[in-house]
C-alpha cells in the first residue's frame, strides 16, 4: 500500500467555476476516492484551440474564491508555466517530478473518458494513472472499467460554464449556480458581458 497522498486532478478552463464543479470534488472526497482535489486551471485546452477564454489569472482567482472554506481542495496554476497547449501527459509527468510524495489521479467526465484513446498519449495515461469518471448525462452507461478506473456515484449537475456565460451576457439570474464570492468577482470585473 502506497503512503503517497492521493491527489485527484480536476482539470478545466473553469470559465467560470460553478457549484457543480465543487459538488463533484466533494463527492470524490466523500467516497474516499482521493485525499485531496486540485483544480488544475488549464491556460489552453488542446481540444478547444481557438476558443476565447477569460484571462488565466482571473479564472484562477475565481477558483480560489469558490474554494474558500473547502477542505482539501486547492486551486492550482501549475500548468501556467508549462509549454502550451497543455497536453495532459506532459502535465502529469511534470507533476510527478515536482511532487514525488503524491499519487496523481485524473477526474474527468464520462464524455472525456469515452474519447481518451484520442488524446495525446492517451494509452500511456490509462496505463500509468488512476482515473475517476463522473456522469455527464442521465442515462450514463459505460462498459466494464479497467481496474484503475473508478466510477463516481454522483448527482448530475445540469449546467455548464458556457450556459452560465450566456446567461450573464443576457442579464439572467445565475446566483444559484455560483459561489457568492465568484459572482461578486464577475460583477466587479464585468466579466462575460457582450
Amino acid at each position: 500500500m502506497s503512503n503517497k497522498i492521493r491527489t485527484a486532478l480536476f482539470g478545466g478552463s473553469f470559465d467560470p467555476i460553478h457549484n457543480g464543479h465543487i459538488a463533484l470534488a466533494r463527492a470524490v472526497r466523500e467516497h474516499d476516492l482521493a485525499d485531496e482535489v486540485w483544480f488544475l486551471i488549464t491556460p489552453q485546452n488542446p481540444h478547444k484551440q481557438g476558443c476565447r477564454l477569460t484571462g488565466e489569472n482571473e479564472r484562477l482567482q475565481m477558483v480560489q474564491c469558490a474554494l474558500d472554506g473547502e477542505e482539501r481542495m486547492t486551486a492550482s496554476d501549475f500548468e501556467f508555466s508549462l509549454p502550451r497547449p497543455s497536453y495532459t501527459i506532459n502535465t502529469l509527468n511534470a507533476l510527478e517530478r515536482a511532487y514525488p510524495d503524491r499519487e496523481f489521479l485524473l477526474l474527468m467526465g464520462a464524455d472525456n473518458w469515452r474519447k481518451i484513446d484520442k488524446w495525446y498519449k492517451g494509452d500511456e495515461i490509462m496505463s500509468r494513472f488512476g482515473i475517476i469518471v463522473y456522469p455527464r448525462d442521465n442515462d450514463e452507461t459505460l462498459p466494464a472499467l479497467p481496474y484503475n478506473v473508478k466510477w463516481l456515484q454522483s448527482p448530475l449537475y445540469n449546467i455548464s460554464s458556457t450556459e452560465i456565460r450566456e446567461a450573464i451576457a443576457l442579464g439572467n439570474d445565475i446566483q444559484e449556480w455560483l459561489h457568492p464570492s465568484v459572482l461578486a468577482y464577475i460583477k466587479e470585473k464585468e466579466l462575460y458581458k457582450t
